[in-house]
């Protein structure tokens, strides 16, 4: 056997990983986009227009589990975008959350969760390491609806409004102690080897998958209206 074929099984095994995790990573933007899409088709029970309006990141993890009957647990993947100097959305890097299983229905399984982050503190904590909801920012359950104000937290004064949708339900939901972390190598998978998410939010990535792009392109749509 000559050695360009006997290279052939070898490069196989070494391109075929990055492929499935390419795949796996435009699943989670496409599982996304549509859960963004989903909420916020239905006027009443959305992210109210002024919260995304004055966001500077929005988060939205897909199917984040339960787990466990006592004192239980939860973890997703999703991704998160932040606002530009300029007002438009970055591209989104991936990221994680896990914690204990506090706020979510009693039954439930997996959930939708959205984060709407009203200042650049947390994004900048995610950015440098793990983030811990309600230690390292205020979080409060989120209103809903087109003319929803926040009433009981002084005039929208916590740094994150959280929300979740099980069930068709979408309400705000308790998340006190979950920790976001940034997905390094979901992120590479997506945009490339040494990606950094700083990178990523400032537009330094070369080819942009559509499923990213798509995901992108709903947080403009939205803020538009």
């Amino acid at each position: 056997m000559s050695l360009r074929f006997a290279l052939v099984p070898l490069l196989l095994m070494l391109v075929s990983p990055l492929v499935v995790a390419g795949e796996k990573e435009d699943e989670r933007a496409r599982n996304a986009a549509r859960v963004l899409s989903e909420i916020m088709a239905v006027p009443d029970k959305r992210v109210p227009n002024h919260l995304i309006e004055k966001a500077e990141a929005i988060a939205v993890i897909p199917d984040v589990v339960k787990a466990g009957l006592v004192l239980g647990g939860r973890h997703g993947k999703g991704l998160i975008s932040v606002r530009s100097a300029d007002g438009t959305w970055s591209n989104p890097s991936y990221l994680t959350i896990t914690g204990g299983s506090i706020g979510f229905q009693a039954g439930v399984q997996s959930t939708d969760v959205v984060l709407v982050f009203r200042s650049k503190r947390g994004v900048d904590q995610i950015v440098n390491g793990k983030f811990t909801l309600g230690a390292d920012a205020a979080v409060a359950a989120g209103p809903v609806g087109r003319n929803a104000q926040a009433s009981t937290d002084a005039q929208l004064k916590a740094e994150i409004y959280s929300y979740s949708r099980s069930r068709g339900l979408f309400a705000g939901v308790a998340l006190d102690g979950s920790v976001l972390s940034i997905d390094h190598d979901s992120n590479q998978a997506t945009y490339g080897r040494n990606m950094t998410p700083r990178r990523i939010f400032e537009g330094g990535v070369g080819a942009v998958p559509n499923a990213v792009v798509d995901f992108r392109d709903r947080l403009e749509e939205y803020t538009a209206q």
